[in-house]
């Protein structure tokens, strides 16, 4: 192993037989092996990587779960919307009442959407594919506005034909008895389907399921204002049952719009709470090695979040190491919340929002500063042997560090040049380059 120290650790720590920089990184659970020649070979699988890979298994296993459980709710929903809303039909048409019609059409309005819930859910929760990379989120958010509009629809279509009877010139037959029974009937089944529907789409974080519940919830509600309008009808109240299924209609209506509305801002990427959007930030800002953030987006698909931001480390950090306290910010955000989808990060070394992109001047490459540098080490030792060269790249300067080789301290040895001396008269020649501000020279020992 070839040891590096900077020349100031020659002159202060002259008591010192060896300075030793080491970063260590024990993230790999691979079992060590060896080169020919005795080297142990590189580990290329981290433990972040590793819990990365954990966790987009995982992910996709409670997608498939959060499916089947969303799927197994839906269905039974679908069965106790066939019955009530052929109970409601049915009863309605012999038992004289509009408004209990009107009502059963709003349970097969459910059905429909009940299937329309099972297909998009199939489509929403595969895992992402070539022409989806970022998987098929959207296709729950499009289902809910396809439901949404679907309710407008129905509605309106609803409430169309009930004020047509309500100004009929003839006055309808009053409702009888059975009616009462099947509105009745009809509240309690969809009471108890919309809290079951409710608790499962909160407890799956679906807006679908959510949706749907709240479906259910107007056509319980709906069956509420039939209840008291056939009851007034049959007290000679007539026209309280058209009145009654215009409100039934209204009230779909109103459901159906807020689910647009909800599901185009998530279309639009609109991005998460203010809250959330603060403990996110707390979450990576607590990751070691991170100085800020900035640039955070957010967004919302389906039910996960889908984050950008840029990470500020020391400017000194190799792009592993970079790379690697990222890694370990975006462990932390999933580890702590459950909804994270895809992260994207991208790691500065200063805080570029001070610097527009237009203002930056052009920094030089590694090609062309490798010549300046190969011409001053020329210029002074009259030969140039090897080293390795590392850039610090800021908007306003680059700080250079050179690793001498043996063979570079050989030759200041023969030529009996200081290394300090060497260090000096380099930079000299450099500051006369606008993008130079530094340059540091690491000594082998040992």
């Amino acid at each position: 192993m070839t040891l590096f120290c900077h020349l100031s650790d020659i002159q202060t720590r002259k008591h010192k037989s060896r300075v030793v920089n080491i970063q260590m990184f024990h993230f790999c659970n691979k079992p060590t092996r060896f080169t020919r020649s005795g080297h142990p070979k590189p580990c290329t699988v981290n433990f972040v990587q590793a819990k990365q890979f954990e966790w987009t298994l995982l992910m996709q296993e409670q997608l498939d779960q959060r499916r089947k459980a969303a799927e197994r709710v839906t269905l039974i929903g679908s069965v106790v919307d066939t019955v009530l809303g052929t109970l409601k039909i049915v009863i309605g048409i012999f038992a004289n009442s509009a408004a209990l019609v009107a009502d059963g059409l709003h349970s097969f309005s459910d059905l429909l959407t009940d299937f329309m819930v099972i297909v998009v859910l199939r489509l929403s929760h595969q895992a992402p594919d070539k022409n989806h990379p970022w998987g098929h989120g959207r296709f729950e958010t499009v289902g809910t506005v396809a439901l949404g509009v679907i309710l407008i629809a129905v509605g309106g279509l609803m409430a169309y034909e009930s004020i047509l009877r309500l100004f009929a010139d003839t006055r309808p037959p009053l409702p009888t008895w059975p009616a009462l029974v099947a509105a009745a009937a009809s509240i309690l089944g969809k009471e108890w389907i919309f809290q079951y529907t409710l608790r499962v789409g909160k407890k799956l974080k679906s807006d679908l399921i959510i949706a749907n519940a709240w479906h259910s919830r107007s056509d319980a509600l709906s069956s509420v204002v039939v209840l008291i309008a056939v009851a007034g009808a049959m007290m000679g109240v007539w026209w309280l049952d058209a009145l009654a299924a215009v409100i039934v209609a209204l009230l779909v209506g109103k459901i159906g719009w807020d689910l647009v509305a909800r599901s185009i801002t998530e279309l639009v990427d609109t991005a998460l709470p203010e809250e959330r959007v603060k403990e996110l930030r707390k979450t990576v800002l607590a990751v070691e090695g991170i100085q800020s953030v900035h640039s955070f987006k957010s967004r919302a698909m389906g039910n996960q979040s889908m984050l950008e931001m840029h990470l500020q480390v020391d400017p000194h950090l190799s792009a592993a190491e970079g790379h690697y306290i990222g890694d370990a910010a975006v462990f932390r955000l999933k580890e702590r919340f459950d909804d994270i989808g895809h992260v994207i990060f991208h790691v500065d070394t200063y805080d570029d929002q001070v610097y527009p992109d237009e203002s930056l001047p052009a920094m030089p490459s590694r090609a062309e500063i490798t010549r300046h540098v190969d011409a001053v080490i020329s210029r002074e030792l009259g030969e140039c042997p090897e080293y390795e060269l590392t850039l610090y790249y800021h908007p306003e300067y680059t700080d250079i560090e050179i690793k001498a080789s043996d063979e570079l301290q050989q030759i200041l040895r023969q030529r009996g040049m200081a290394a300090s001396e060497f260090e000096g008269r380099m930079t000299d020649q450099l500051t006369g380059q606008d993008w130079f501000r530094r340059l540091k020279i690491w000594l082998p020992t040992g």
